[in-house]
């Protein structure tokens, strides 16, 4: 038995195939890196994604809803998130139970009618009822003209 191992290492066809196979193998590793793979990867991307997308939504919701409210004008606004999105799995399972949304540290509102007092109130109140967030996690200024 080991003779014939030993003449088939020995012989040059088997010697090529497993070089052949080495790079095949080693060429295939990297181009693993620069082709996704979907869910074989890590959910990192995904989660950024999702909580860019989570921010953006309601950065939008709340610059219509808050350009709306009398003498606010024009308005932008920006978010900041505290985490990312958590996904809480059954114990020893990959079924998804639940998805927890990323909690928001601040809401920073930039409108024409920021430097009103009345209308800062009304923003303060609408932004801190909307996203359930206390009035210390906003602020509201007035958008240079």
């Amino acid at each position: 038995m080991a003779d014939r191992i030993k003449k088939l290492l020995d012989s040059g066809k088997v010697r090529k195939i497993i070089i052949l196979s080495g790079i095949a193998g080693i060429a295939l590793i990297f181009i693993s890196n620069y082709i996704s793979l979907g869910n074989l990867r890590g959910a990192k991307g995904d989660e950024a994604f999702a909580v860019t997308s989570y921010s953006n939504e309601i950065e939008s919701n709340l610059e219509t809803l808050i350009s709306h409210i009398q003498g606010a004008g024009e308005t932008k606004v920006m978010l900041t998130m505290e985490n990312s999105v958590e996904y809480v799995y059954l114990k020893d399972s990959t079924t998804k139970t639940k998805e927890v949304e990323p909690v928001i540290r601040g809401v920073l509102v930039v409108c024409e009618g920021g430097d009103d007092p009345v209308v800062v109130e009304r923003v303060t109140q609408a932004v801190t009822k909307a996203l359930d967030i206390s009035t210390a996690k906003v602020c509201i200024t007035k958008l240079s003209e």
